[in-house]
């Protein structure tokens, strides 16, 4: 039987704020266990909670920047549950009046856009963290992320693959951290997903049994999970076997989802509204000063560099992933004048050197200027690409200008055609068999006596002219 796959996901983004949602404790990452917390983070009797204004602020940005409506009026509820890493018994949550709905995200789909509507983003704190030590057989509890801020970014169940479920998050991650609300780390813990995954007889309407994945700690994870899933379901349906509402965990280990418990519902959950927690009222000059703080996004930046830098697509969409790499390639292009060499030696230089040492663009040690200039030196025949590559590898270990290096090192390049011209005849001399053979149409031999000229020159030589030069005297013989 072929089946409709039907994926929707949830995730919880930590906002970058300096203390938590509803108490002044610090809210940055620390190992340290239980040392950010408080009387009104943990819960205790008689504390009051007061809501961070910055939080607010940060996720409208949010809600702005994945084209929601910003509802005016929203509120808080509790949301009931017991868990021992909840001291309060509930978590403030926005249930019935979230603060945004009706946003939308798009994404390729095998070369056509395919729009991703998100349902609903609202604000919440955070739990506390169980720590299990297996060797002792004993658990304990870390009360540092109760109340630190986050919004849940709810998408319709639009997803229909593991690949459109992945883009979707990448996408996501992009544009939040553009706006700066978030780091967006999931090695933090300031991003998590879980995963809603059902199926359905293909063409039905009605929608499946879903089973929500949870412990999806990575990119990877949340596609192999999905994967995992639709296939463990498929095979349960055509084995006769009902498929249940349940929450499963995703085992790393063992590459495979398992049952964590049944799935709550709103019920389960008594939400009712927060008499602790005022409403949140938002006048229409406070969405747009917000607004006004947007900055450039993803989809308009690549869309500018495609018109104002005339690059190809996929550069531009590859150099807009990260803002900061975008913003390091508008200054090389800058500095070297020419925006596709720019774009060329950042997407194969620089990213692998990112890659192979796990750093960011904002710890890579040449500066934007730099390579600009290292470019232009190029541009203008003062350096050949052979050389470049040699004073790419100078720069990480010397910050200075290089044109000061290719001074002091004597790197420039010959460009005097009588001198290229005498290592030329050197080497033609020293080869007379390979001339025969190009002679003889055998071209490619060419090649090889280029080289010997770039050798004895040490590859100082104007490959251009080199050619030029030892093609004319070929021929002529």
């Amino acid at each position: 039987m072929d089946y409709d796959i039907v994926i929707g996901l949830e995730i919880h983004i930590q906002l970058a704020t300096k203390t938590k949602l509803f108490c002044g404790c610090d809210a940055s990452f620390t190992t340290k266990m239980n040392k950010h917390c408080c009387p009104v983070c943990t819960g205790h009797l008689g504390a009051l909670p007061i809501l961070n204004e910055k939080a607010v602020d940060y996720a409208v940005k949010a809600g702005l920047a994945l084209d929601c409506n910003i509802n005016k009026f929203s509120m808080f509820d509790r949301k009931n549950y017991f868990y021992p890493d909840l001291p309060k018994g509930y978590q403030i949550s926005q249930f019935y009046h979230p603060y945004a709905e009706h946003g939308h995200l798009d994404i390729e789909v095998d070369g056509a856009v395919k729009r991703i509507g998100i349902t609903r983003i609202h604000i919440e704190e955070d739990a506390g963290k169980l720590v299990h030590n297996e060797m002792k057989n004993e658990s304990y509890i870390d009360m540092n992320r109760c109340s630190i801020p986050l919004i849940e970014i709810v998408s319709d169940p639009d997803m229909s693959s593991s690949k459109e479920a992945h883009d979707y998050l990448s996408k996501v991650k992009t544009i939040i951290k553009y706006t700066g609300v978030s780091d967006v780390s999931m090695e933090l813990g300031s991003l998590r997903c879980d995963a809603n995954v059902s199926i359905k007889p293909k063409g039905q309407k009605e929608l499946g049994t879903r089973a929500e994945i949870k412990n999806l700690n990575s990119f990877k994870a949340v596609a192999k999970a999905i994967d995992y899933e639709v296939e463990r379901q498929k095979a349960a349906i055509e084995s006769g076997e009902e498929i249940r509402c349940e929450t499963r965990l995703w085992d790393e280990a063992r590459m495979v989802t398992r049952t964590m418990r049944d799935k709550e519902n709103a019920q389960d959950y008594r939400y009712f509204p927060d008499p602790d927690v005022p409403v949140i009222q938002l006048a229409d000059a406070t969405i747009e000063r917000i607004r006004g703080e947007l900055p450039e996004l993803p989809a308009a930046k690549m869309e500018r560099f495609i018109k104002e830098y005339s690059i190809p697509t996929y550069d531009a969409s590859v150099l807009v992933t990260e803002k900061a790499l975008a913003d390091y390639f508008e200054s090389v292009a800058k500095h070297s004048g020419n925006a596709k060499s720019s774009s060329n030696w950042i997407m194969t230089e620089v990213m692998r050197i990112l890659k192979d040492k796990h750093i960011p663009i904002e710890k890579f040690v040449i500066a934007s200027k730099h390579l600009g200039k290292l470019i232009a030196l190029i541009g203008d025949g003062t350096i050949s690409g052979k050389i470049a590559k040699e004073l790419f590898v100078m720069m990480q270990e010397d910050p200075r200008d290089p044109m000061l290096i290719v001074e002091e090192k004597g790197m420039v390049q010959i460009t005097d055609e009588g001198a290229i011209e005498t290592a030329v005849d050197e080497v033609l001399a020293a080869n007379p068999a390979s001339i025969e053979e190009y002679n003889a149409g055998r071209t490619k031999v060419l090649g090889f006596l280029v080289g010997q000229v770039m050798q004895k020159t040490q590859g100082k030589a104007n490959p251009s002219t080199v050619n030029k030069l030892m093609v004319a005297k070929i021929t002529k013989e």
